[in-house]
């Protein structure tokens, strides 16, 4: 019995000498920023769908669930810290949520930033934020917050949806000074301000599920950046057996991923907007061969390859950061099938730096990194383009706050190319150039208008991000889609045409990811039919036997060009009626195929407006506010904020001086936790082991 107690002694002692030693460099590992690939959000026993710095100072995370969404605040400073949303862009009207800690408990308010503009938020009459951990270890200040998406505060407060968001932080140095009434001032809160940026806070995370795909890289070869602000379209073939560069390229593969790949740091500030395209050719085409062996050239001098090349593969523009194909569908590479691709480069900068000007020539080799595997999956993906026909008679008058566009799929190109289950729309990219401010891709069946497949109230022009749906939408033969694109030309003089050579012109675009895919419709546009350009310029008829043509009726427009009449049209005081005339008036389908060629079906046709049966009325989702400040007989605020008894125990209390929530929560896990080289935070899996870490010692 001695000798079996004696065995069982010395084993335990070495179970715990090993749990010691896994244990330290499982920590040594955290110190070092070495987690592993799974654990990148994963941070004090909470899960972020998300982590983005703002600058080398200031990381944001968050998650959401349902109808909550969850912040946390990872800010290098012992001061104040604050994040917020704005509608538009601007300062004023703000809405954000403003903490600090000090000597132990955490401070927190919901404030806005009033119409004046005025640095320093004021704190919000209904407090919809809901604080659930403070603390600060050496370097760092973080709060932990949630919120509704929908607080139903419409007068300061900022609903945060689907659209693109302009995000707002603010960090100062010094702690606010605590205030016996009233609410504490922010210290130097005019620096505090940094400069907004654009997200998509609702957007659902892309889990990685590329570890062992294969990588193809697309790079263009030296090109010439433009000068000062011309916009420059660079195209470059290149031939699918040579740059897979695999053994078996002659089998069919699925691409799972792209993303954009910059070759150098000028390309962060030229690049606009990548589009990949399948080329369609039959057997041995000796134009793109010849073409896949140079190194590119403008597109002007290779758009005769487009007529072959019209099926978007991938498409990315500026601010994104690539896509990831759902597990059930990948986009087909197959040599045997199409074998040249041709690459298409946007470049322009419209924030150039004079100083650049004496720079001797810059050049970028820039492009796009595609993931790509041959387990294939359930279906091939395609990609659809529908909206606004680059053209001129796309025409967007100056000097106005809303100009409507609709670039119209006609039911008739649906019920011809798509199958007969339909197809499921599974991403999005949304694409305008520089007035755009919100689009929408309308869904309507038969005379019903069912909800938008997809909609921004707040198209930032230099982040275009492709969106993944929540909910993948069944589009059916016979079924309309209509790109809804809304401008704001109130800072132009001059009228604004639709095109594509150049970023001044407008785009009014909704790049749609599906599956399966068909092989008949590549694109599906439209564009006013000339009698409505005419007819909303109130032009009644052209001298069709003069060069150039002038306007015969009516006998006041009489002589005057076409160029003339949009130079002098009234668009202060006729604005309305173009344009009703324009939405009311015929247009004219263009539904090409993937040789660019029109389908027979749209020769002949002509389109009109649905007359509705059914609009789509988004639901509301207010309830009646929780929180709100109110004010006494003395002139000081006091703050009704609830009690949070966290799983966590985070203590939550009340403050009674200056009318804010604190917590006294500060732990090692969370201060190791930080510590810890971002992104690569604390696994979950390694809480419990710090748990255990006294037993160890105690055992030992």
């Amino acid at each position: 019995m001695a000798k079996s107690k004696r065995h069982s002694s010395l084993s335990l002692s070495s179970l715990i000498t090993l749990f010691k030693c896994c244990l330290l460099a499982r920590l040594a590992q955290v110190a070092a920023g070495m987690a592993g690939p799974n654990d990148v959000y994963s941070m004090a026993g909470m899960s972020w769908d998300h982590a983005v710095d703002l600058n080398e100072d200031f990381r944001i995370l968050w998650t959401h669930i349902n109808q909550d969404i969850t912040f946390e605040i990872q800010a290098r400073t012992m001061g104040y810290v604050g994040f917020g949303f704005s509608a538009d862009g601007q300062l004023a009207g703000t809405d954000i949520a403003i903490g600090w800690v000090d000597d132990g408990q955490t401070f927190f308010q919901d404030r806005y930033v009033a119409a004046d503009g005025a640095a320093e938020p004021r704190v919000d009459p209904s407090q919809d934020y809901i604080l659930m951990m403070g603390y600060e270890n050496a370097t760092h200040t973080v709060i932990r917050f949630r919120r509704k998406l929908q607080t139903c505060d419409e007068e300061h407060d900022v609903q945060i949806s689907n659209d693109t968001m302009r995000v707002f932080y603010m960090y100062g140095m010094e702690d606010p000074k605590h205030s016996p009434v009233g609410f504490a001032t922010l210290p130097n809160a005019e620096d505090a301000w940094r400069s907004p940026r654009s997200l998509v806070l609702t957007q659902r995370p892309v889990r990685s599920q590329h570890r062992h795909d294969r990588v193809l890289e697309l790079k263009n070869e030296n090109v010439e950046l433009p000068f000062a602000d011309d916009t420059l379209t660079h195209c470059h073939v290149f031939k699918l057996d040579k740059v897979l560069k695999a053994p078996n390229w002659h089998k069919k593969f699925h691409m799972t991923r792209f993303e954009p790949l910059f070759d150098s740091s000028w390309a962060l500030h030229y690049m606009q907007q990548i589009v990949l395209y399948e080329c369609q050719d039959d057997g041995f085409d000796l134009e793109l061969e010849q073409l896949s062996r140079e190194s590119g050239r403008a597109c002007a001098g290779a758009r005769s390859v487009s007529q072959q090349c019209n099926a978007v593969a991938a498409v990315w523009s500026r601010g994104s950061e690539g896509f990831s194909y759902p597990k059930e569908a990948g986009y087909p590479l197959d040599a045997k099938s199409a074998r040249y691709f041709l690459m298409e480069t946007q470049y322009y900068n419209p924030k150039l730096d004079f100083e650049q000007l004496d720079m001797p020539k810059m050049y970028d080799s820039s492009g796009l990194r595609i993931y790509f595997t041959d387990h294939l999956r359930a279906h091939d993906a395609g990609m659809m383009s529908i909206g606004m026909e680059p053209s001129w008679r796309h025409i967007i008058p100056p000097g106005q706050r809303r100009v409507v566009s609709e670039g119209q799929c006609l039911e008739d190109c649906t019920a011809y190319a798509f199958p007969a289950q339909g197809i499921s729309i599974f991403g999005v990219l949304m694409h305008t150039h520089q007035i755009g401010r919100e689009m929408k891709l309308r869904h309507i069946r038969d005379t019903e208008e069912l909800a938008p497949i997809a909609h921004d109230k707040h198209i930032d022009s230099e982040f275009h991000e492709i969106r993944p749906l929540d909910q993948h939408v069944r589009a059916l033969p016979g079924d309309r889609l209509v790109a809804e694109c809304i401008y704001d030309s109130s800072g132009r003089a001059a009228i604004t045409l639709g095109g594509a050579t150049s970023m001044k012109m407008e785009s009014c675009t909704v790049y749609t990811m599906y599956y399966p895919r068909q092989y008949k419709l590549s694109s599906c546009l439209s564009l006013p039919s000339l009698p409505t350009v005419l007819h909303s310029l109130g032009i009644e008829k052209l001298a069709t036997n003069l060069n150039p043509i002038v306007i015969a009726s009516p006998a006041e427009l009489a002589g005057q060009t076409l160029e003339s009449r949009l130079l002098s049209y009234d668009w202060k005081h006729q604005f309305d009626i173009f344009q009703r005339k324009t939405l009311e008036g015929s247009f004219k389908p263009v539904c090409r195929g993937l040789r660019s060629e029109m389908l027979p079906i749209s020769d002949n046709l002509m389109g009109y407006r649905v007359e509705l049966s059914k609009k789509y009325t988004p639901p509301r989702h207010c309830k009646p506010r929780r929180l709100f400040v109110k004010e006494n007989t003395s002139g000081s605020h006091q703050v009704e904020l609830p009690v949070l008894h966290d799983l966590q125990s985070n203590h939550i209390f009340v403050s009674g001086d200056n009318g804010s929530a604190r917590s006294s929560r500060s732990s090692f896990i969370e201060t190791l936790a930080l510590s810890a080289a971002p992104p690569n935070h604390f696994p979950h899996y390694s809480l419990w082991l710090l748990w255990l870490l006294p037993l160890a010692i105690v055992f030992s």
